[in-house]
């Protein structure tokens, strides 16, 4: 067996027998990820163009109970309309390498799949989970957008109707419902997971690169046209963060507490009768 490694703080990366392996080594926030995270993550994934014996990459999370639960709250809430644009292009840049690899990523889920998280797999080109896997999307609840793949990947995934359920509502997805609604493509036991990956990296190994290059060119060719809807989301986040919506709805989130939503929608409701009676007087 060849291996070689690269020491990084966030992740841990490896190639073994020609599969690059990144792991998101963060499991005591449930490998929430930060901008060290994506920028470790960014330079290893770029890092495998230059060996093109690399058949493939698997993405995971470490310490078996989340694979991703999205982005860091101590850091989210230090964003303002000003320095947002500071992460979110992280993410996009993150989100276009794995698209833009010449070789197939695969998301191998453990666990937790959440907000940010879930993306992350949306971005991947296989989905391979166990069956402690819970797929969702939080931004409703805690006062996010999820315009980085949500919006544009899962209404072509899920249809239209079930996205937005997922979305509005904050719906999760057990593994077994993931594969059943194609957001995954296998539900394992958890001992197996690595296994079935596996299975998956030697079939893909066994292929011809310069097929799986060209293909992933073209089935990537009708959601490369959604690149505008990526753009247009990066800057929507970035007038969410900082707001007091998306900080009341981390601030309980950490506080272990249900947000209060509806004071804004009770004062926005005021402002609106304040200004229609202006119009009235005029």
């Amino acid at each position: 067996m060849k291996k070689t490694s690269i020491v990084y703080k966030d992740i841990l990366f490896d190639v073994v027998d020609q599969v690059a392996w990144i792991t998101i080594n963060r499991p005591k926030v449930l490998n929430a990820i930060r901008e060290r995270t994506l920028d470790e993550m960014g330079h290893a994934l770029k890092g495998t163009r230059s060996d093109p014996s690399i058949a493939c990459v698997v993405i995971s999370g470490a310490g078996g109970k989340a694979f991703c639960s999205g982005g860091e709250f101590s850091m989210m809430k230090r964003f303002t309309w000003a320095n947002a644009m500071l992460w979110n292009e992280r993410m996009l840049d993150s989100a276009m390498t794995i698209r833009g690899l010449t070789i197939p990523v695969i998301a191998m889920v453990d666990g937790w799949c959440m907000g940010g998280g879930n993306e992350l797999a949306l971005w991947c080109d296989i989905v391979v989970a166990s069956e402690t896997a819970v797929f969702g999307q939080t931004g409703a609840k805690v006062g996010a957008c999820p315009t980085v793949g949500a919006t544009q990947y899962l209404p072509r995934i899920l249809g239209e109707r079930l996205a937005r359920e997922m979305i509005f509502c904050a719906r999760r997805f057990t593994a077994t419902e993931a594969v059943h609604h194609g957001l995954a493509n296998y539900c394992v036991p958890q001992a197996d997971l690595r296994k079935k990956t596996l299975e998956l990296c030697e079939a893909i190994k066994s292929n011809s690169p310069q097929s799986i290059r060209l293909t992933k060119v073209s089935l990537n060719q009708e959601s490369d046209h959604l690149y505008a809807s990526w753009r247009s989301g990066m800057e929507f986040l970035a007038h969410v963060w900082g707001s007091e919506e998306s900080l009341e709805g981390m601030n309980a989130f950490t506080e272990k507490r249900k947000p209060d939503f509806n004071r804004f929608r009770l004062r926005y409701k005021k402002e609106v009768e304040e200004y229609l009676a202006g119009v009235d007087d005029e």
